[in-house]
């Protein structure tokens, strides 16, 4: 069969699979990930399959008609997020009226909140809701034989008419995720990978799971809720380091191997077992991951032997109500213990603060801002509090009036940026993006900054890391002159 995967077009450089959908000020620019493992398993069950990636390569919705009627697919799979569910929906549209001989199936994080309404679209034949590689596996088949999906779990059809909806697929497992073929293999074959661009990554990076799912409890967070699930299940750390290898020999180029996994490390045995095999190998490949905040130092410098260059974490905040009030697990002291043993160890940290959640006020961000200082992270990441459908945040505020709109179109503003919808009474929408744009211009723009900044260039790759900073602070100029203009 001829599958065509589709990112679709939208604003320029938009980054669907980010955990916030948007265009990044800073030129982020992620893979289209999970698009990326479902191709590598549909041709490794033999069909012939298309990856393409508008936002990436600048194709607008013209361009990619022309290329569907060009291969002639009998499937076309779209993802979807939810800040651009609406304009997917229409690529959709645009799609079926130009070329009518593909069932056209959506995927994404929106399908498991908004089955029947994605579904009741005349444009869209079947919805795969939740993690989908598997599901297209067995649809693709079933459309090959001709033969009804109501035995596929995963699945939403349309049956003369009437929507059905099929029970969930289990999730992977550990021994699924092994068979998968690397995806760094998928992006080397489909994409251009100087294409994609991680403000916070040596450039040009590759992104890769060494695992799915997340078992915290976080309210805002998205995937564990609507996409992979709180389940966590882990490749092998042979199959891993296997894809390290495969990284190393044939993508010379990538300085960096970024690791996407929600928690990377969630079960601390394997994690060991991972850091001590890479550090035996010597393959000298630099990473970079996500981590909760509760590392302990002897691992941390486990990491660093083995080559790990940054750690992403997600403080959120330095009020501990906030902390408790969204499930984090976390105590402000273990944040700034965490973050000194993060500098001991010479790991580069990045810090992610959240402005707008469930408690939040003007005296908690002055607060928040005053622990961004403490800690001085070489990196600062300050994010509107975004509250997607299908997550108890978004449904905390709905019950609580503190939604300023449910309509997904006004998540972003017309450059395709973050917009605040969430709106207290002591604490407006618009003040909260006004201080999400204070924090960081007052933490990047101070003299105290300049140690972090020269911490980086010092480094191993200090040259390359110049030029990452060079780049991110370039983009995100030009972004915020733009936005200022309009």
């Amino acid at each position: 069969m001829r599958i065509y995967m589709l990112n679709p077009p939208f604003v320029p450089r938009f980054s669907r699979s980010m955990r916030w959908q948007e265009k990044a000020r800073g030129g982020t620019i992620y893979y289209p990930i999970w698009l990326a493992y479902a191709t590598g398993l549909l041709e490794k069950e033999g069909h012939k399959v298309k990856l393409v990636d508008a936002p990436a390569e600048g194709l607008g919705l013209k361009q990619i008609i022309d290329d569907v009627k060009r291969f002639k697919p009998e499937l076309l799979v779209i993802e979807t997020s939810f800040t651009s569910l609406h304009n997917d929906l229409r690529v959709a549209h645009e799609i079926k009226k130009a070329y009518d001989n593909a069932k056209i199936v959506m995927v994404g994080p929106p399908t498991s909140v908004l089955t029947r309404e994605i579904l009741s679209h005349n444009a869209i034949d079947y919805v795969a809701y939740y993690e989908y590689d598997w599901t297209l596996k067995e649809l693709a088949k079933s459309i090959e034989e001709g033969v009804k999906p109501q035995e596929i779990l995963g699945v939403a059809y349309k049956d003369n008419g009437i929507i059905r909806v099929n029970p969930p697929r289990p999730f992977s497992t550990s021994k699924d995720l092994d068979s998968l073929p690397f995806v760094s293999k998928v992006y080397a074959k489909h994409l251009n990978i100087y294409n994609y661009y991680l403000s916070s990554a040596l450039y040009p990076e590759v992104q890769i799971f060494a695992g799915r799912g997340c078992p915290f409890q976080c309210t805002f967070c998205a995937w564990p809720q609507t996409f992979m699930g709180r389940t966590p299940r882990l490749r092998s750390t042979e199959n891993v380091i296997e894809e390290l290898k495969w990284i190393k020999e044939n993508l010379p180029y990538v300085k960096e191997v970024v690791f996407e996994d929600d928690t990377f490390g969630v079960n601390r045995k394997w994690l060991k077992e991972f850091l001590n095999k890479l550090i035996k190998e010597k393959l000298d490949v630099t990473w970079s991951c996500q981590v909760r905040a509760d590392l302990d130092l002897e691992t941390l410098k486990l990491m660093s032997k083995a080559g790990c260059r940054l750690v992403i974490v997600g403080f959120e905040s330095a009020n501990q109500q906030i902390l408790n009030n969204i499930k984090k697990g976390i105590t402000v002291e273990q944040m700034k213990k965490f973050a000194e043993n993060v500098k001991k160890q010479g790991i580069l940290l990045h810090a992610d603060f959240i402005i707008g959640l469930p408690g939040e006020t003007k005296e908690t961000i002055k607060q928040t801002f005053r622990f961004i200082k403490e800690i001085k992270p070489d990196i600062l990441q300050v994010s509107i509090a975004t509250p997607f459908p299908g997550t108890e945040f978004y449904k905390w505020l709905e019950k609580n009036r503190y939604l300023k709109t449910k309509n997904l179109n006004e998540y972003l503003d017309k450059h395709g940026h973050q917009k605040c919808i969430v709106n207290y009474p002591w604490l407006s929408a618009e003040e909260i993006e006004i201080y999400v744009d204070t924090l960081l211009k007052r933490y990047y723009l101070s003299l105290s900054y300049i140690p972090a900044f020269v911490r980086q260039i010092l480094r191993k790759q200090g040259f390359h890391e110049l030029l990452r900073i060079i780049r991110a602070a370039k983009v995100f100029l030009t972004e915020y002159l733009a936005h200022r203009k309009a």
